[in-house]
């Protein structure tokens, strides 16, 4: 199983383990991530909800690129509106959420990370949307609603447009993760027992009222994702990263 979990006491973990392919999620994966959420709101035990990667060298490095293949605008709306049905759910948690970064958070990887509550992140951490360099697609609106929420529009853009990595200090730096350990096993040990430790009510009641104030109603964004995903350009993007060639850009 490529999504693992285990719940220990007061504290559930989801290991993505598909550390041959830097993590990156297929679409079983994402569905078993939603699956772990639902579990977690199911067990009362449970006070701290933990999502990390296996091997050491992602998190999660985003969607699998061979998912892509002949795809068109209404697949491409599809996919989306499934990611964000994900990803919602795992901002819903009622619980609070950690995401543990230890190398590469890309793509679908830096969406789930920005869906949790707190990320803590080692040096090794690089987080990063490289669309613009590697497939030419879009994310949705509550993705771009989520980023700017944590380092504001100017930040998100750059991300976006350089197509370049931001590293565990500065991350924290801008305020997309929450705070640097060189031991990630030993701080998420303690600070899941601290907040295990913390009034849940409390807790569950600032995570509602941060979340109430953030999800006013969002533009719409089909014609974007349907413009992205059904372009030329968004199939010379899967061919060329499954090819290991640049791609040829035409801006249709």
């Amino acid at each position: 199983m490529n999504v693992r979990t285990e719940f220990a006491g007061p504290v559930a973990t989801a290991t993505i383990d598909r550390p041959e392919a830097r993590n990156a999620m297929t679409m079983a994966m994402y569905d078993a991530l939603a699956d772990f959420c639902a579990a977690v709101d199911g067990d009362p035990e449970v006070r701290v909800a933990v999502v990390r990667g296996a091997g050491g060298k992602a998190f999660v490095s985003g969607t699998d690129i061979s998912h892509f293949r002949d795809f068109t605008s209404d697949d491409g709306v599809e996919y989306e509106r499934h990611i964000e049905s994900v990803l919602a759910r795992l901002e819903q948690v009622a619980v609070p959420t950690i995401a543990v970064v230890d190398g590469y958070a890309t793509g679908g990887g830096l969406s789930i990370a920005a869906a949790c509550d707190l990320r803590i992140c080692t040096p090794n951490a690089r987080f990063g949307l490289p669309i613009a360099r590697t497939l030419g697609n879009c994310v949705s609106m509550p993705t771009y609603a989520r980023l700017t929420r944590l380092i504001g529009p100017a930040r998100t853009l750059h991300l976006i447009y350089t197509a370049g990595f931001v590293d565990g200090a500065e991350a924290v730096r801008i305020g997309l993760a929450s705070e640097l350990t060189d031991d990630p096993d030993a701080r998420l040990a303690e600070l899941c027992a601290q907040l295990a430790s913390h009034a849940p009510l409390t807790m569950q009641a600032s995570k509602i009222a941060l979340r109430r104030l953030a999800n006013h109603d969002l533009p719409h964004d089909e014609d974007l994702i349907r413009r992205c995903y059904g372009s030329v350009d968004f199939h010379e993007g899967v061919s060329a990263f499954l090819e290991k060639r640049p791609p040829r850009w035409q801006g249709r």
